[in-house]
């Protein structure tokens, strides 16, 4: 999954997810909070993986991860390729109208808008860009 596509929220809560990240994403897929302010959305083949991780976890490694899980909800795409946010998801990474849904390989992550494009502006600077080729050494 690759690229940044810009979507709103509709009242109901319902966001359209782009038909090429449906295509990797399936129409059944896992939401939840991410390390940074935004939801990141799991194919259920990485879902099932972390669930295999967590399962092998003591007690006290599968408390850590009780963020995750107790945030995290099932989200299934409609005929017109919309899922339902949470409202408690939106409103704990601050997603209101517009947002952005990043493509990251293996995972989508889903920002508010403005904040994502602050970040983008960082990230995109000259500097920070040739140290990623570097250290991917292309």
């Amino acid at each position: 999954m690759f690229g940044t596509y810009k979507h709103t929220i509709d009242a109901k809560g319902r966001l359209c997810i782009p038909a090429s990240l449906r295509e990797d994403l399936g129409e059944t897929f896992y939401v939840t909070l991410w390390m940074e302010q935004c939801l990141v959305a799991h194919t259920k083949e990485s879902w099932d993986k972390l669930m295999e991780k967590y399962n092998a976890m003591t007690a006290r490694e599968q408390k850590r991860m009780r963020p995750i899980l107790a945030h995290a909800a099932k989200c299934e795409v409609d005929g017109q390729g919309r899922i339902i946010l949470p409202q408690e998801l939106r409103e704990h990474v601050g997603l209101k109208k517009n947002v952005a849904v990043v493509g990251m390989g293996g995972r989508a992550e889903i920002w508010d808008a403005e904040q994502r494009a602050e970040i983008d502006a960082d990230e995109t600077k000259l500097e920070n860009l040739e140290e990623i080729f570097m250290e991917l050494e292309v």
